[in-house]
């Protein structure tokens, strides 16, 4: 299955999209109501980071997938998306909330800034990007498994760049 394949898959079952990031805020605020004192310990502090990385990998390729739509000036391919654009980013936004009312965000592991996550990820979104328009190598061709474990060691390897420049 192709990253396009992928998409047209999520954009023809709504439901199962809006379950999916519906899901996991009520997760955690389940989690918010089992546990209230210890919130910003282990195992918690952990499930909290595990659910957001959950909605904010998605809302972030969510809104990545727009910006390159609305670059590469297919304007009618963003609007007749919604779902895929709106909600995963939503969910995230409401997930946080969720979590930030019990705990610092900055007392979760990896979500110490938070921003430099999002940066991190659009970086590589960016950068892969600008593979693909360039003709280097064409990711939509790619199986999403592929492209998946592509963006992962960009990812890495992006990480590991930023901490050898700031050190």
């Amino acid at each position: 299955m192709t990253l396009p394949e992928f998409i047209q898959l999520a954009a023809e079952h709504p439901r199962e999209v809006v379950f999916y990031f519906s899901l996991v805020p009520v997760a955690a605020l389940l989690a918010g109501w089992m546990e209230r004192e210890e919130d910003h310990l282990p195992p918690w502090n952990y499930l909290y980071t595990a659910l957001l990385y959950l909605v904010a990998v998605p809302a972030t390729l969510s809104l990545g997938l727009s910006a390159y739509h609305w670059v590469a000036g297919d304007a009618p391919a963003v609007a007749r998306n919604v779902v895929l654009q709106v909600v995963p980013v939503a969910s995230f936004l409401y997930t946080a909330f969720v979590i930030h009312r019990r705990v610092a965000l900055n007392a979760l592991p990896g979500f110490g800034h938070l921003s430099g996550l999002v940066l991190l990820v659009s970086a590589a979104a960016l950068l892969m990007w600008g593979i693909d328009r360039v003709g280097l190598l064409n990711f939509s061709g790619w199986k999403v498994q592929y492209v998946v474990v592509v963006f992962m060691i960009l990812l890495v390897v992006l990480r590991t760049l930023g901490r050898r420049l700031t050190n």
